[in-house]
């Protein structure tokens, strides 16, 4: 039997042709920028994203933010939980004339936002990030409201209550000022 050779086999001319590749890569839809600015190289780099979009620049200090707040939550969401009397007495300098509940519920939604800030404090997706941010900046705001209209209801000003709602403002204004800096787009080299 005898072997019969194939012919050679030959190079199509249009896929060494400049111009029918660049044919062929725009009817795929690659090459060329899409909405973000961004050149896919591949069709599978396109549906799958680039993975340098979704890389976070933090700002510096962010995850030591994230981890005091964390901390913080978390502690003083123990001392309402255990220590409610001994907690409202500190903040408001007289003691709890009700029953400890409203401080242990406090607690529980203290110790809720920790668990959003120990999440935020190990992810690395900026969304999340944010979210946490945002969060805790409204945690500190209605609790600066809170605070301060109990005050006036009251009608004593303690030199802790002060310090409270003073810290309240600088803590709100640190987490949004941190959330903002994420938000922004970065600037394109």
């Amino acid at each position: 039997m005898a072997s019969k050779s194939h012919p050679p086999l030959m190079k199509k001319h249009s896929q060494t042709d400049l111009i029918s590749r660049l044919k062929s890569r725009k009817i795929l839809g690659v090459g060329g920028e899409d909405d973000d600015g961004e050149v896919h190289r591949s069709k599978i780099s396109q549906m799958l994203g680039n993975e340098m979009k979704f890389a976070v620049r933090e700002p510096v200090g962010l995850r030591m933010w994230i981890l005091i707040s964390a901390v913080g939550f978390t502690v003083m969401a123990v001392m309402a939980l255990v220590f409610p009397n001994q907690l409202y007495e500190l903040v408001f300098e007289e003691e709890l004339s009700t029953t400890s509940i409203s401080v242990r519920l406090y607690g529980a939604a203290l110790l809720s936002l920790a668990l959003i800030m120990w999440n935020g404090l190990y992810t690395a997706e900026k969304v999340i990030i944010q979210w946490t941010l945002l969060s805790e900046a409204c945690f500190f705001a209605v609790q600066f409201l809170v605070t301060s209209i109990t005050l006036v209801e009251i009608g004593i000003l303690p030199n802790a209550a002060m310090l409270l709602l003073l810290s309240r403002v600088l803590f709100c204004v640190v987490a949004m000022a941190y959330y903002y800096h994420l938000g922004r787009k970065p600037k394109k080299i």
